[in-house]
């Protein structure tokens, strides 16, 4: 690959086509209005564990909401984790706060989403859906609240008892069918990753056939789980419904651990784009109308993966999908950062600490920004100007996850893009800091699987 052209054409291109931050409501106007007419927002994060990201993202959430009309947020989070706090915004359950309704995140890694910045947008999204209840006392049946869902197929444990405990309440002599299923994983959840290596010798019989019966038993009765009218029998039986097709992913997911990274990490994103294409279809069904929905998510997930190195390993991702289904109705936006600190750990499990951002390496996407003259600037990658044109050169970007390990950061932490292809806007901070975790005991969920990149994105 030729190296990048020489940067200081590069700076001199930048500086007269960025748009300066000033940590003003306005900051993101471009973006919003861009969103205008959009389907679905995704906005990304160039680390797990950085303040100014999650900052930045809630804002313009909030905006998108508020402003335009947005009607969910799906983020790279378990589903009945998430689910709980789609409940608490949605003035259902039990939880009085953001905090105690975030209480579900208590694996590794808890920081992500149980900070200070979530809570306080959590906190937001359950007064602004109370506002609007409040202000529309004799809502039609499919009005719904802004809800909060999560996309992600680490949570199969989890899923099990959410499924069994949604029949429990309206099927039991369903629950106790489902627990038989379900059994059959049992056996590997002490170490669930044996369950791939048994597959793989062929030492176990697979689990698939009956997880699939529960998922068609689920599916073929709801007519009979939904004879409750109202939004929440829906939501909850939605719900059931998710966490089974979630245990569907898991164990193909386990299975596809012997095969090979690209198989697993495909299998990951594409389960993510099929639970954000089945919330927008049920959310359409409840309004009427196409819902629109803002995805959180690691630039690594949100960014077209064709214009990267990975779609060269063959790994596509949520971006990619979303670009090739719908187009230009789908907007992605990433951030990036050169310095600072980050929220990370050494390794999976490992205590999280705050790590010191190594300076970027020569010749990235990082180092260019680092020394343009302004420090945080928005950047429009849908233009026609010379500033895009001269960002064609692929160059390397940073990836940061749960995990950072700045030793090997060159092999762990970076791979080469076309930014201009890989996004529609670029926020950058040329210094961030790490978030603040919410007190929390970690609870590790036996059965849940680990993160399939090593810096855990």
């Amino acid at each position: 690959m030729a190296n990048p052209v020489p940067d200081q054409a590069n700076i001199t291109a930048l500086e007269k086509h960025v748009r300066p931050l000033g940590g003003q409501l306005q900051d993101h106007d471009e973006i919003v209005e861009a969103a205008g007419d959009k389907r679905f927002v995704l906005i990304g994060e160039a680390s797990h564990g950085t303040k100014e990201f999650y900052r930045a993202r809630a804002e313009l959430t909030e905006r998108l909401i508020s402003e335009k009309g947005f009607d969910a947020v799906a983020v790279e989070a378990d589903w009945p984790d998430a689910f709980r706090v789609n409940r608490y915004v949605s003035q259902q359950g039990t939880d009085s706060s953001a905090e105690q309704a975030l209480g579900n995140f208590e694996r590794f890694p808890t920081w992500m989403w149980r900070n200070r910045e979530v809570e306080h947008f959590v906190h937001w999204l359950h007064d602004y859906n109370l506002r609007y209840i409040s202000s529309n006392p004799d809502l039609k049946r499919r009005e719904r609240p802004v809800g909060f869902y999560g996309l992600d197929l680490y949570s199969m444990n989890s899923s099990i008892h959410a499924v069994i405990d949604y029949l429990d309440g309206i099927d039991p002599e369903e629950a106790r069918k489902a627990r038989m299923r379900y059994g059959c994983l049992y056996h590997f959840m002490d170490n669930p990753q044996s369950y791939g290596y048994a597959m793989h010798r062929g030492l176990a019989d697979s689990c698939e056939d009956d997880i699939i019966q529960q998922l068609l038993n689920l599916r073929e009765k709801s007519l009979n789980y939904l004879r409750r009218n109202g939004l929440v029998a829906e939501e909850e039986y939605f719900g059931a419904l998710r966490n089974a097709e979630l245990v569907k992913s898991a164990e193909e997911y386990y299975r596809s651990l012997y095969r090979g990274h690209p198989n697993s990490w495909n299998l990951r994103d594409q389960h993510m784009f099929d639970t954000l294409n089945s919330l927008s279809d049920f959310i359409s069904d409840q309004l009427g109308r196409e819902a629109r929905i803002v995805v959180w998510a690691h630039n690594s997930h949100i960014g077209n993966a064709a214009a990267t190195e990975m779609g060269r390993r063959g790994e596509f991702n949520i971006g990619q999908l979303a670009r090739e289904k719908y187009g230009r109705d789908a907007l992605l936006v990433g951030f990036s950062t050169c310095q600072g600190t980050v929220m990370a750990a050494s390794d999976w499990d490992m205590p999280h600490k705050v790590k010191t951002v190594r300076t970027p390496i020569a010749g990235s996407y990082e180092e260019l920004f680092h020394h343009v003259n302004h420090k945080k600037f928005l950047l429009n990658l849908r233009e026609g100007n010379e500033a895009v044109d001269r960002l064609m050169e692929a160059r390397l970007q940073r990836a940061i996850g749960v995990i950072y390990r700045p030793e090997t950061e060159r092999q762990s932490h970076y791979f080469q893009s076309c930014l201009p292809e890989q996004f529609d806007f670029m926020i950058h901070y040329d210094e961030t800091t790490a978030v603040e975790p919410l007190d929390t005991i970690p609870h590790p969920h036996k059965g849940e699987l680990d993160d399939t990149y090593p810096y855990g994105v």
